[in-house]
């Protein structure tokens, strides 16, 4: 095999590249070693680290090299050949590297106790620390590869990435008491959050993590639509009040029994209760909030208080006076009244 003499790589076009191994190992001293511009190249021999080189020209000779001096001891007329690998690493910072949470978070939304499926989606920053550390810790599992890119550390670290993101998002949603629905006011937070704790770990592989977004965290239409429901009710409460609201929802209960194909007699029954009691509980329901159709059509007597038809002249009760009288400024009073309400004068006997 021939002697290798000039040492460089290039680069891909794509600069999807993380690391490139040099094919050949049967190098000379006085080989040229050429590391580009972002790049860094480390030379090892018999497993060892024999020297870190950066952007530059460089001769390989036992003066630079003094792991070689015990190695290499045979005279070649000052090119003595000596195997030895060759690894380029690519230093330039990585801004594109997508991450999401392939499976959705699972929790309750603590302002409107729905359960939620969230899911997550973002973009880092990575770049290599200490090309050291990244031989040590992860090329003994890649040599078979010439080229390691960028997507195969992402598959490594995806769990990470994961589990670090989904944490700090339940963290800010349970414990803070912060809605789906308000998250996204928080992604900013969230982010530098889930960066301080995905950092120490791509350390310790010699990565560093340049930065970290949240770009969106979303749910599902289906979820969306339960809160929907429980937002519309909410509005319907505060516009029509308590009583009416509480009708209004009983009348809801009546119409869905009566589409029943068995009726309301029907729906009643499948659920327990008898038509006669459930009769008897729309009575109670209406005396207890008072039945708004049932005020409008009746009066109140003004003798035995008793509950009359509005027309009626004389209580069919007590047999007392309650026809209406009509003042001079045109205010309708009932008998009994000696002054009108409305101009305060006396009434007529």
């Amino acid at each position: 095999m021939a002697l290798i003499d000039v040492v460089r790589f290039d680069g891909l076009k794509s600069r999807d590249w993380l690391i490139y191994k040099y094919p050949s190992e049967d190098l000379v001293l006085g080989t040229q070693l050429i590391v580009q511009e972002g790049q860094a190249a480390i030379l090892v021999k018999g497993g060892l680290v024999a020297d870190v080189f950066y952007p530059g020209t460089y001769t390989l000779t036992t003066e630079n090299l003094p792991i070689l001096k015990s190695v290499v001891n045979l005279p070649f007329g000052g090119k003595t050949p000596f195997s030895a690998e060759v690894y380029f690493f690519n230093m330039t910072t990585r801004l594109d590297i997508h991450w999401g949470t392939m499976d959705p978070i699972q929790l309750i939304d603590p302002k409107y106790y729905v359960k939620l499926h969230v899911r997550a989606f973002g973009q880092m920053g990575l770049k290599v620390l200490d090309v050291t550390t990244i031989l040590k810790e992860l090329i003994g599992g890649m040599q078979k590869y010439d080229i390691v890119k960028f997507d195969k550390i992402k598959e490594y670290y995806r769990g990470l990435l994961v589990i670090k993101a989904k944490a700090a998002i339940a963290d800010a949603i349970i414990t803070n008491k912060i809605s789906a629905l308000e998250i996204s006011a928080q992604l900013e937070s969230l982010s530098e959050a889930v960066r301080g704790q995905v950092q120490p770990q791509f350390e310790k592989y010699g990565f560093s993590v340049e930065n970290f977004y949240i770009h969106s965290i979303n749910f599902p239409d289906a979820d969306f639509e339960n809160i929907n429901e429980i937002l519309k009710d909410k509005a319907a409460f505060e516009i029509m009040g308590y009583e009416r609201y509480a009708t209004k929802r009983s009348f809801d209960v009546y119409e869905g029994a009566a589409t029943n194909q068995n009726g309301v007699a029907g729906a009643f029954s499948a659920g327990g209760v008898g038509l006669g009691a459930a009769m008897g509980m729309g009575a109670a329901m209406n005396q207890a909030m008072g039945n708004p159709i049932q005020k409008e059509n009746t009066k109140e007597c003004i003798s035995c208080k008793a509950q009359i038809p509005a027309g009626s002249k004389f209580c069919p009760q007590c047999g007392a006076d309650n026809s209406e009288i009509v003042c001079e400024c045109g205010k309708r009073l009932t008998r009994g009244q000696k002054f009108c309400p409305e101009c305060g004068k006396k009434v007529a006997e």
